[in-house]
């Protein structure tokens, strides 16, 4: 993907280098039991904050909770100045305008049109449908799928539905966006396609991400390559965007483990790459 149709940019977050994403003494559970036991972590502004861990260890659940879907047991969710875990079904309904949410098997309506799964959220805000067609447009434009607007989920290639849900997300211009295994189940050159999006979105319009993932590939990708606006290209970075900075003037890529519904491990991509920890290594065979 060479080219970058451009897209409006998010509604900025005005809290400057707060975090915009904190979660503090998180437990959930059901039935069988806890799942996630104190989960506490900060997201700075820009910053891609990648949740790694096995099937079942509370990353999908994270994300939930970032986007109000769930409400935690204990403790307290703060996502942009707001406190998520307490507000009501009104109130989220706002506060998710600003929350994107790229869910793991996209989640599209299989009756509507790309363009109508592309436009619901904008219709249940009973936007004007002449904005309606402008943003769904641009969304798709973004993710080089403006050609599909007629077309069924049906009639696309996973690949696609991928990056129509992230069309969806991006719909409402949100400042935090929120990948659930966003390339799970892709084959290598559709998994790079929907990575050079999440680049993109970081790297030309400052978007807030967080990422759960089982590919601990995809966190490194972030770290290690950076979207050029000026020649319109993926490209190494040599400037270290895995440095961590009080200012955050630039992306910083952070990986989160979980292990038994815990922080097992906080820290740098360089960190987890280099480290001896028998736990962290397996994610590196």
């Amino acid at each position: 993907m060479n080219s970058a149709p451009t897209i409006a940019a998010p509604r900025r977050t005005p809290y400057g280098t707060d975090p915009v994403v904190t979660f503090d003494n998180v437990r959930l559970g059901f039935d069988e039991g806890d799942i996630l036991r104190g989960l506490s972590f900060k997201v700075l502004p820009r910053e891609t904050l990648v949740l790694l861990g096995e099937t079942g260890t509370g990353k999908t659940l994270t994300l939930k909770l970032a986007a109000g879907l769930l409400h935690p047991q204990q403790g307290t969710v703060n996502v942009l100045g707001h406190e998520v875990s307490s507000m009501t079904e009104i109130e989220l309904l706002a506060f998710r305008r600003q929350v994107g949410f790229v869910f793991q098997e996209g989640a599209l309506f299989d009756s509507m049109t790309v363009a109508d799964n592309v436009a619901y959220r904008l219709r249940e805000d009973r936007v004007d449908e002449a904005e309606v067609d402008q943003r769904v447009r641009e969304v798709l434009k973004f993710v080089e799928l403006e050609h599909t607007l007629g077309q069924l989920p049906s009639d696309l290639s996973g690949g696609m539905r991928r990056r129509v849900s992230i069309a969806r997300a991006l719909v409402s211009r949100p400042q935090i966006v929120l990948y659930d295994s966003p390339t799970a189940g892709l084959d290598p050159v559709t998994s790079q396609t929907i990575i050079t999006l999440i680049l993109r979105l970081r790297d030309v319009y400052g978007v807030t991400a967080l990422l759960a993932t089982h590919r601990v590939q995809d966190g490194f990708a972030l770290a290690n390559f950076r979207f050029d606006p000026r020649t319109k290209r993926v490209v190494r970075d040599t400037t270290s965007y895995t440095r961590v900075q009080a200012n955050v003037d630039e992306p910083v890529t952070r990986f989160v483990v979980y292990h038994e519904g815990r922080i097992y491990f906080d820290g740098t991509p360089e960190e987890i790459a280099s480290t001896r920890d028998p736990y962290l290594k397996r994610y590196l065979v």
